[in-house]
C-alpha cells in the first residue's frame, strides 16, 4: 500500500500548521506550558514525554521519570471507582448512575456545562446519546452529556486495538495472510479487501485499519500479536491502564458482540492516549492511499469530506465507527488558534444522512468558541502509571483530584529518624525522602497537563 496523503494546510487550516503531528523525540520534548493561546505565541519547558505503553509483549518504555523512579511509585484505581463488568443499557434512557471518574459531574445524567457571561450557548439540536467535549493537552472537560455511559462503541473501540498493538511491530515488516488469519470476521464486516497467499507490510495494514475500518487488517495483525483472545485480554489490560473502566472488550475490531461496550469518556482516552503516538498519529490523519491496484479513503467525513459535510478546518483524525446496534458513533481532534480539542459523539438519534460528523463539528465549532471562557466540569484522568502515590487524597479534594489529576503535588513523605544511632544514616534517608518527594511532585504537576507533541506541517499531495 503506497499513502497517498494526508490534508493540505490550505483546506485545514488558516494558519497552515498543524501542533500536534510532528514526530515524538525519543527521549525529551519540548511541549507548550498553558497552551499558548492567549498571548498568540508559544511557551515552550523541556520535559520528558509521556508515551503509555501497551501492556505485556512490548517492552515498557519509561514514563516521564526514570524506571528507577516508577518503581517507588504504586498507584491502584480508586475503589469507588471500580466497576463490575459493564453492560449495555437496555433502553434509550441513561442509567442514573454512572462513574465518576473525572469529576462528579460526569456521572450524571444528562448535559453538564458551566453557563456564563460570555460563554456560548451549546447547539440546540444535538441528539446524540452522549458526548463529550474536552481540551487534549490540558485533559479539561468543557462539556459532556451522559460522558459515561456504557455503549456500544463500533469501530471507534480500534483505536483502542490500535494503542495497544501499533507499538508492537515495525511498519516495514511484511505478513503472508494466510485463512486462518481472516476467520471470525462477523457478517457484514467492513474490509479493506485483503487476500489469502499475499503479503503486506505492517504499514498497509494500519492504513486498512484507520482508513477502510478493514476488519481483515485487524484480524490480520490480531493473529501476528498472538491471537484474537490474547489481542482483546492485552486491550482489556491497556484498558484498565488508562483508566478507562467504562469499556468491556468482547472483539478487537468494534463489531456488535454481546456486553461489549465503552463510553465517550473512555474513547476519549484512548484517542488521547494514541495520538501521543507518531504512527498513530499518521494513519489516523491520512485521507487517501493505494491499496494494490485499488485507492482507499478515509470514511471519517470530517477529514475527507462528503456532498453535505465538509472537511473541517484544523482536523487531523481519530477514529469513526457505525454498527447496528452501536448507531454511528465518532471521535475527531482538530486543531485551532493554539487549542487542541477532542470532540467524541455517540449514536445520534436524528437518523440523517452523516449526521454523527454534522454534530461532531457542531461542538468543536462550540469549544473553540468557548474554550478560555467555560469552566471546565470535569477532567480526563492520566493513566495509572503516570500517577504519583501520594496516600489518600486531601480533604476537600474533588474526586478528579483524588483520581491523581488534581490538587497541589504529593504528600511529603516521613522525615527520616535523628537522634544517637541515626547518624549519617538519618541524613541520608532525609535527602533520599526529600528528593523523592520532588520528582514525585514534579511526575504530578507535569501530568496535569499531557501535552500533545509539537505540530508539524502538513504533508502535500503526493
Amino acid at each position: 500500500m503506497t499513502q497517498l496523503h494526508t490534508p493540505k494546510a490550505s483546506r485545514n487550516q488558516e494558519t497552515g500548521r498543524l501542533s500536534f503531528m510532528s514526530p515524538v523525540s525519543p527521549s525529551r520534548a519540548r511541549f507548550r506550558v498553558g497552551g499558548g493561546a492567549r498571548s498568540g505565541t508559544s511557551r515552550f519547558r523541556t520535559g520528558t514525554f509521556s508515551t503509555v505503553p501497551a501492556p505485556k509483549r512490548t517492552g515498557r518504555r519509561p514514563l516521564l521519570v526514570t524506571s528507577a523512579t516508577l518503581l517507588s511509585l504504586s498507584v491502584t484505581a480508586p475503589a469507588a471507582l471500580a466497576a463490575p463488568v459493564p453492560r449495555p443499557s437496555p433502553t434509550a434512557t441513561p442509567p442514573a448512575r454512572m462513574s465518576t471518574l473525572g469529576g462528579v459531574r460526569l456521572g450524571q445524567p444528562g448535559t453538564q456545562v458551566n453557563l456564563a457571561p460570555g460563554v456560548p450557548v451549546l447547539p440546540k439540536d444535538l441528539t446524540a446519546r452522549s458526548w463529550i467535549v474536552s481540551d487534549a493537552e490540558s485533559g479539561e472537560v468543557l462539556a459532556a452529556h451522559n460522558a459515561h455511559w456504557r455503549l456500544p462503541p463500533a469501530s471507534t473501540l480500534k483505536m483502542l486495538f490500535a494503542d495497544t498493538v501499533l507499538p508492537r511491530f515495525p511498519k516495514g515488516t511484511r505478513h503472508t495472510v494466510v485463512t486462518s488469519d481472516l476467520a471470525g470476521m462477523g457478517v457484514g464486516s467492513s474490509v479493506v479487501g485483503m487476500r489469502e497467499g499475499h503479503s503486506y507490510t505492517v504499514h498497509d495494514l494500519w492504513l486498512g485499519v484507520f482508513l477502510r475500518s478493514g476488519n481483515d487488517a485487524v484480524r490480520t495483525l490480531s493473529a501476528m500479536s498472538g491471537g484474537v483472545a490474547q489481542t482483546v485480554r492485552d486491550m482489556q489490560e491497556h484498558a484498565g491502564e488508562l483508566q478507562a473502566l467504562d469499556t468491556h472488550v468482547v472483539s478487537p475490531d468494534g463489531y456488535d458482540a454481546p456486553g461489549q461496550v465503552s463510553s465517550a469518556y473512555d474513547l476519549t482516552l484512548f484517542a488521547r492516549s494514541g495520538l501521543q503516538k507518531k504512527d498513530f498519529r499518521e494513519y489516523c490523519s491520512t485521507v487517501r492511499a493505494t491499496f494494490g491496484s485499488a485507492t482507499i479513503q478515509n470514511t471519517n467525513r470530517l477529514l475527507s469530506g462528503d456532498t453535505d459535510v465538509p472537511v473541517y478546518p484544523g482536523i487531523a483524525g481519530v477514529k469513526n465507527g457505525n454498527t447496528t446496534h452501536a448507531g454511528a458513533t465518532l471521535t475527531a481532534v482538530a486543531e485551532r488558534g493554539g487549542k487542541v480539542l477532542l470532540v467524541t459523539v455517540m449514536n445520534p438519534e436524528k437518523h440523517e444522512h452523516n449526521e454523527v460528523y454534522k454534530e461532531g463539528a457542531k461542538l468543536l465549532d462550540w469549544g473553540f468558541r468557548a474554550a478560555g471562557k467555560v469552566n471546565a466540569v470535569g477532567e480526563l484522568v492520566p493513566p495509572k502509571s503516570a500517577v504519583p502515590a501520594s496516600g489518600q487524597p486531601d480533604a476537600g479534594a474533588s474526586p478528579a483530584q483524588a483520581a491523581g489529576t488534581g490538587g497541589s503535588g504529593s504528600r511529603p513523605v516521613a522525615s527520616a529518624p535523628t537522634g544517637s544511632g541515626a547518624g549519617g544514616a538519618g541524613v541520608a534517608l532525609a535527602v533520599a525522602g526529600g528528593l523523592l518527594v520532588l520528582l514525585c511532585g514534579g511526575v504530578f504537576l507535569v501530568n496535569r497537563r499531557w501535552p500533545l507533541p509539537d505540530l508539524m506541517r502538513r504533508r502535500a499531495r503526493h
